[in-house]
């Protein structure tokens, strides 16, 4: 299990096109995949998961990732997240 914390740096936080961008992505890989927002903690596979946490920008986020290639899903969302999702210059 790989836990990782980042937070989300486009100002406007997870809205319809980021939250796709991170679904389509863990869709791709065959680990577990959940993200945890203060107590909350949803499928990260799961677009009305994702757009129900809500997350604006700055909000910490722990991702959790499970499974025989965590380690290319945990790279492949973190590296997403760092890139602000395309919104960011």
């Amino acid at each position: 299990m790989i836990e990782r914390e980042v937070t989300v740096m486009n100002r406007a936080g997870l809205h319809t096109r980021p939250a796709s961008m991170i679904v389509r992505t863990a869709s791709k890989f065959e680990a577990d995949f959940f993200i945890q927002k203060d107590s909350y903690e949803i499928n990260g596979k799961s677009i009305i998961g994702v757009m129900t946490l809500a997350a604006e920008q700055g909000a910490s986020l722990i991702l959790v990732f499970e499974g025989e290639d965590e380690d290319e899903a945990a790279a492949a969302m973190i590296d997403l997240f760092q890139e602000g999702f395309g919104e960011v210059k």
